[in-house]
């Protein structure tokens, strides 16, 4: 997956696998393949949404990518750093540049800090600043990101989920990294509040000039904010291209099906969802073959025994897909 301008972060056949044990000396009797060899660039300014159903293993992704959670295998560069083969003092310097925003905005804030206290934990861990200073640089992004220097007093129980998200956000920007990993930053919240919170990102990557993941199982979200999609189905990508292509000329049956589920403000009489049959397959013993193909309305055959790796169509638009009939032009 290539794009124009320089990249900032590179994901090669990314793997990150869970142990399943059982009986009393707990033996590993097999692997949860939660990430099963992801590959993805993501452009310097720009936002790539990581998209698909619960369970499939965006979080794991995210999570791998800055080492909150061990890799199997695989390969992750940070403007040119090998993240992880780096020491523990050389990934202390990375994740200074390398935030995370995690979804649930009240669970991942200590209630017993200050706001203040926790927005500038970060700068204490970095030795950024004196105390003077740290208290300035909390004041400031206090106010960048919508809330006042008086909310630096109070503790995350006295606001709200959207302020609680803002303080989340402040946190992860208070060290002006160069990118983000926001992992489901407004699945938590109420359909008004979300609107308010992406479009604080949206304008906080503007001014700071900020990269993002942006993982999230809502396409009409996805949609609004990113630049390119990349679509996940049991631990694997099955499709990658620009927001806009993806949106007007999905391939996959799968990306297919999502996309026909999305609300509309102005209903459309002949449009016909697609609706999956079955529920998605267990990571630990996933099918033969492509991964979607039980429950996918149009599998042949050969779905059942053979795996289509992500191709180009051929397009001016770069666009891969990880299906047979959508690389043959059958529709």
């Amino acid at each position: 997956m290539s794009q124009n301008g320089k990249n900032l972060v590179e994901v090669k056949d990314l793997k990150t696998y869970f142990p399943v044990r059982k009986g009393m000396l707990k033996r590993t009797v097999g692997h949860v393949k939660a990430v099963d060899g992801v590959s993805f660039k993501i452009e310097s300014g720009k936002t790539l949404g990581l998209v698909g159903e619960s369970g499939c293993g965006k979080t794991t992704v995210g999570r791998s990518m800055l080492r909150l959670t061990k890799a199997t295998s695989g390969e992750v560069f940070f403007q040119g750093h090998e993240v992880f083969k780096e020491s523990r003092a050389g990934l202390k310097r990375l994740r200074r540049n390398m935030q995370y925003i995690f979804q649930d905005p009240y669970g991942s804030l200590n209630p017993r800090m200050t706001v203040g206290s926790i927005i500038a934990e970060p700068l204490r861990v970095h030795s950024v600043g004196s105390p003077e200073q740290r208290c300035e640089n909390v004041n400031e992004i206090l106010k960048r990101v919508g809330l006042s220097s008086d909310h630096a007093r109070s503790y995350p129980h006295e606001f709200s989920g959207g302020q609680r998200q803002r303080i989340a956000i402040a946190r992860a920007l208070v060290l002006e990294p160069d990118f983000v990993i926001c992992d489901e930053p407004v699945s938590a919240l109420d359909v008004s509040i979300q609107s308010q919170i992406i479009n604080l990102l949206q304008d906080l990557q503007r001014d700071m000039r900020l990269t993002y993941l942006f993982i999230a199982h809502d396409l009409a979200v996805i949609e609004h904010i990113s630049d390119y999609v990349a679509v996940m189905y049991l631990g694997r990508i099955v499709e990658y291209t620009s927001a806009k292509r993806l949106y007007e000329s999905p391939l996959h049956p799968y990306t297919k099906a999502l996309i026909s589920a999305i609300p509309e403000s102005k209903p459309i009489k002949d449009k016909q969802r697609i609706v999956l049959d079955g529920e998605v397959p267990s990571p630990s013993n996933p099918p033969l073959g492509c991964p979607f193909h039980p429950r996918c309305p149009v599998a042949e055959a050969r779905c059942r025994h053979e795996v289509q790796s992500l191709a180009d169509v051929g397009t001016e638009t770069e666009h891969l897909v990880a299906c047979f009939r959508a690389l043959e032009g059958e529709k």
